[in-house]
């Protein structure tokens, strides 16, 4: 049960590993794009290529829904970024219950998007943890976790590759030796939330010191995005980094740009640090290196983004 292309490593790596899927349930198909034409999930067009059979339902609190997912007589059931909250009697339907790949070290980071929040909270390490599914949040007994470190400049996308391959694995071992695995409950008292997105979450406070606006920059793709204003329009930046030799850079306001020439230009943030913004997207341009925008848009010093 998956819908991202976090979930598509998991279901490869089930194959792999010879086990036999019974089933493929994701996400119904979702309008997308110019003509909001009905496009299939990542996890939807794996599984009709290796020829899976592929579940939508609309609904799954039904008896029906119940009794077709109690046809399938599996031996457990294997959740990864499914995008729905499962009801009990789907989590005992099956002899194994189900089993869960969470893109976090549990108890941090419950919620919809563990990888994100874990960026933009500054977080240095962070994993991958399956465990048994329960009727709360994340909050089943622990089977295996693996961690990892965060790149220093690895954002969201590029973190969720690495942890869905690493969860892929994680998977095969935990099916692998379920019977001898110890269930480790959680500490709830050391849990931590990670919430679906808002699109707010994305505009940049630049009161905020530059490390955590950079933090922001990173985790906050492939939504929201971070985002200001420049001349009444949105401007999304897309790769940045701490100026880290800013002290001979002249504090301004902050949100002020202080650097725009060349490869540069340089944003002040809060407690006198400096933003070193490489990629940007203008509203109605297309995504673009400093270079380019310096040379195109000619932005001024002293400007003040966000107004």
């Amino acid at each position: 049960m998956g819908t991202p292309a976090a979930a598509v490593s998991s279901l490869s790596a089930l194959l792999e590993a010879q086990h036999d899927v019974a089933a493929v349930y994701t996400q119904p198909d979702k309008p997308a794009g110019r003509g909001n034409k009905l496009h299939a999930s990542a996890v939807k067009e794996y599984a009709v290529l290796r020829g899976l059979p592929v579940f939508q339902p609309v609904k799954i609190r039904t008896a029906e829904a119940l009794a077709d997912f109690r046809l399938h007589q599996a031996d457990v059931a294997v959740v990864v970024a499914y995008g729905r909250i499962l009801p009990e009697t789907f989590l005992n339907a099956f002899p194994r219950g189900a089993i869960n790949v969470h893109f976090s070290l549990l108890p941090k980071y419950r919620g919809a998007a563990p990888v994100n929040w874990a960026i933009v909270n500054g977080e240095k390490v962070t994993g991958v943890t399956t465990m048994m599914m329960d009727v709360g949040l994340d909050t089943g007994d622990i089977l295996r976790q693996s961690s990892t470190e965060i790149g220093g400049d690895e954002n969201a996308l590029e973190l969720m590759a690495r942890l869905s391959d690493t969860g892929a694995q994680l998977l095969v071992e935990t099916l692998r030796d379920l019977d001898s695995i110890p269930r480790k409950p959680q500490d709830h008292a050391a849990m931590s939330l990670a919430p679906i997105m808002k699109k707010d979450d994305g505009l940049v406070d630049f009161s905020r010191t530059a490390s955590d606006v950079n933090n922001r920059v990173r985790g906050f793709q492939p939504f929201p995005t971070a985002f200001t204003y420049f001349g009444g329009k949105r401007l999304t930046i897309w790769r940045s980094s701490v100026r880290i030799d800013g002290e001979h850079l002249q504090t301004a306001s902050e949100g002020a740009i202080v650097v725009a020439k060349g490869d540069e230009l340089v944003i002040c943030c809060g407690e006198g640090t400096f933003l070193a913004v490489h990629e940007l997207q203008l509203e109605g341009k297309r995504r673009m290196n400093v270079r380019d925008f310096n040379n195109g848009v000619r932005p001024v010093v002293g400007t003040l983004l966000g107004q």
